[in-house]
């Protein structure tokens, strides 16, 4: 495989800036506070945010259910401009759902409801549910995406294949649907559960050049699997419309803290791949079958048990792995400044637990809306309260 016309094996000048900019889209629902059912409210919603609450070049739009609204930050360069954004943009929607007597929900899945009224069907989403006829159903769903600046689409799906490991670990650390119609789901991720019934919504498998990933994607077009000139449901991709890598993994977090962490942890992946690359190492080959069940296991047991070696198969902790990302791109968070507020950041979510296992602790405690009412509050910067032990994160060896 080569970056252009540049060999692997071979040192590569990458352009300025490349795997520093991010951008992050956050999708919401809107629900109702005296029903706690989800509520098809988004274009007015959306039209009681004024722009100039949106911070930078921040913006807000409907998406796939009119119960559910996304905040799209602009292109940041560090982790203080991500910050600033998601909490602005996060009380800019709290603000305007309730005006209306709705509540801003960041769950990757709605925690109460009945059979949810259709999705769109302007644009593409009409394809969409034609096609996928009852596999829409239970996609009243939320995630977290990161976008990485990676201008060069050949060099992106080098980047792709070194992240793809990696997913099942960061769905693990940002998990956050476990209840589903007021019942517990057993899983820390349904939300990755009913997005996986769809075509190759799923992790990437290797590609060994850009003609390669097209190729795919021109397949399942073909096939009728995606849309024409859709970008793929897949967990991680070049985006369709933006000169980055887009990865999708991440079901909404509840607060900002957790959402600035996966997407300083998203960019270092992506600078340690491209570190990686620069000096002629290719991501290895691994099986597909494996990788689905890590991410299997990740969306069942989050943070709070076993994991899947995504290299070898075998079964290790969700911890250990967590532990063995942070030392893969600590050189990467050093670089870009990261590193102290990343291991603050992620030794505190490894105390308090993730999105799931803090729900399943509120509800515990006061029953399902106790969850939902832990979600509402304040969403911003904040420790969450504890649902497990602390992990230490260790160092690399040198």
């Amino acid at each position: 495989m080569s970056v252009g016309d540049t060999a692997l094996g071979a040192s590569t000048t990458l352009p300025e800036g490349t795997g520093v900019t991010m951008g992050v889209e956050e999708e919401f629902l809107l629900v109702s506070r005296t029903s706690h059912l989800p509520v098809g409210d988004a274009a007015a919603v959306l039209a009681g945010v004024p722009s100039a609450d949106l911070i930078g070049e921040s913006r807000a739009v409907r998406e796939l259910w009119d119960t559910e609204v996304e905040a799209c930050t602009g292109v940041c360069s560090d982790l203080a401009q991500v910050r600033d954004q998601l909490d602005g943009n996060r009380a800019a929607l709290r603000r305007a759902a309730r005006s209306r007597g709705l509540e801003l929900l960041p769950a990757g899945h709605p925690l109460f409801g009945a059979e949810t009224a259709p999705p769109r069907r302007d644009g593409h989403y009409g394809w969409m549910s034609d096609t996928y006829a009852g596999a829409m159903a239970d996609q009243e769903i939320c995630g977290c995406h990161v976008h990485v600046g990676l201008g060069d689409r050949e060099l992106g799906v080098a980047v792709l294949n070194h992240l793809a490991p990696w997913l099942p670990t960061l769905l693990a650390l940002t998990a956050n649907s476990p209840f589903r119609r007021g019942r517990d789901s057993g899983f820390h991720s349904w939300r990755m559960m009913v997005l996986t019934r769809l075509p190759a919504a799923a992790i990437p498998p290797w590609f060994g050049s850009l003609a390669e990933y097209d190729a795919d994607l021109a397949r399942l077009r073909e096939c009728g699997l995606l849309p024409p000139d859709h970008g793929g449901l897949r967990l991680a991709r070049l985006s369709d419309h933006l000169p980055t890598v887009e990865v999708r993994i991440a079901d909404t977090t509840p607060t900002t803290d957790e959402a600035v962490l996966h997407a300083a942890l998203v960019r270092g992946l992506v600078r340690t791949a491209l570190d990686e690359l620069d000096v002629g190492r290719e991501a290895r080959r691994r099986g597909d079958t494996v990788l689905g069940d890590a991410l299997w296991v990740a969306a069942r047991h989050g943070l709070d048990g076993p994991a899947v070696d995504p290299w070898n198969g075998t079964r290790t902790s969700a911890r250990a792995m967590v532990s063995r990302l942070y030392r893969h791109i600590e050189d990467a968070l050093t670089t870009t400044g990261d590193l102290d507020e990343v291991r603050t950041l992620l030794q505190a979510l490894l105390t308090s637990g993730n999105g799931a296992m803090r729900q399943r602790l509120a509800a515990a405690r006061h029953g399902v809306p106790g969850a939902l009412a832990l979600l509402v509050a304040d969403t911003g910067s904040g420790t969450p309260p504890s649902a497990g032990p602390a992990t230490p994160l260790g160092r690399r060896a040198t």
